[in-house]
């Protein structure tokens, strides 16, 4: 399974990148090869000051070796080695018209003193994160992974939706990270589903990340916009980054595992603001995004 997964992220990276660079026509991916000391290592793509993306990373990494300590405890076992891989991908684009995306897709197997595999799961999902409410956008998002998953479950978008809600939730700001997407974590084998069953539909998803996305893109690109909007997209990634370095599972799974730090921290935008005590003006745009920040909504009747 983990070499099955493995080249389908290798292959996945590939066809995103690549249409990424078309889309954006001007910068292109820049790759970094690196190894982990400890095992494994990975293959990061990161875009810069580009004609769209103001910056970007599609990034693999498979790593392998004893699990740590925080982990054991994480865990409550004594010892053991484990195997993680995944693909993780942040889009910030310029234009505050468009919003910001994050995925990732990922397995994890852990074993026993002799090698054999104690556990393994799936885990992944895709969010939006606007800087400016266009409904239309979040309901095409969202239709396309309702799509993925009806293929696959009835129950698996609603259930997924309400987790990703719930986990992209930043708590000391008592507001959403974005208009969320799909969350799901610790896919295991069950009497239901196998783990091919589980592959079969973290692929799915993967597979569907262009068509949710690109069509947004095209859609806001040409919009003109002001150094105004510019300063509340800045204000709004500063909360992007907060919830990254407060919260996110990935982010302290990396740092705990001395993952490499610039493909971890490569999720961060490359201008951010904050104000002190900031708010929008009553029944502005940008309102408008708060108050749907601060209660989640469906996005599909």
């Amino acid at each position: 399974m983990k070499d099955l997964f493995l080249n389908y992220i290798h292959q996945l990276q590939d066809t995103i990148t690549s249409k990424i660079e078309e889309i954006d026509g001007k910068a292109r991916f820049q790759e970094d090869l690196w190894k982990r000391p400890e095992g494994g290592g990975g293959r990061t793509r990161v875009i810069e000051k580009g004609a769209i993306f103001e910056k970007g990373g599609v990034n693999i990494s498979a790593v392998h070796g004893e699990l740590p300590e925080a982990l054991r405890k994480n865990f409550k076992v004594e010892q053991g080695d484990f195997f993680a891989c995944g693909l993780s991908l942040v889009l910030h684009p310029k234009n505050p018209f468009i919003p910001t995306v994050h995925a990732n897709w990922r397995y994890f197997e852990m074993y026993d003193a002799v090698g054999n595999v104690v556990t393994q799961w799936f885990g992944g999902g895709q969010d939006l994160t606007p800087y400016y409410l266009f409904k239309e956008d979040a309901t095409h998002f969202h239709q396309i992974c309702k799509n993925a998953c009806d293929k696959h479950h009835p129950e698996f978008y609603p259930t997924h939706k309400k987790t990703c809600d719930n986990y992209f939730w930043n708590a000391h700001r008592d507001e959403a990270r974005g208009v969320g997407g799909l969350f799901f974590d610790y896919l295991k084998e069950t009497d239901e589903f196998s783990m091919q069953d589980r592959f079969n539909f973290v692929t799915e998803v993967g597979n569907s990340f262009l068509e949710s996305y690109v069509p947004i893109v095209e859609r806001r690109k040409e919009i003109e916009y002001t150094q105004a909007h510019k300063d509340w997209q800045e204000v709004r990634r500063g909360r992007y980054v907060e919830f990254n370095l407060v919260h996110d599972r990935g982010t302290l799974f990396g740092l705990k595992t001395n993952g490499r730090i610039e493909s971890i921290l490569m999720s961060l935008p490359p201008t951010v603001q904050w104000k002190y005590n900031h708010h929008p003006e009553v029944g502005s745009e940008e309102a408008k995004l708060i108050e749907v920040l601060k209660n989640p909504k469906e996005w599909i009747s």
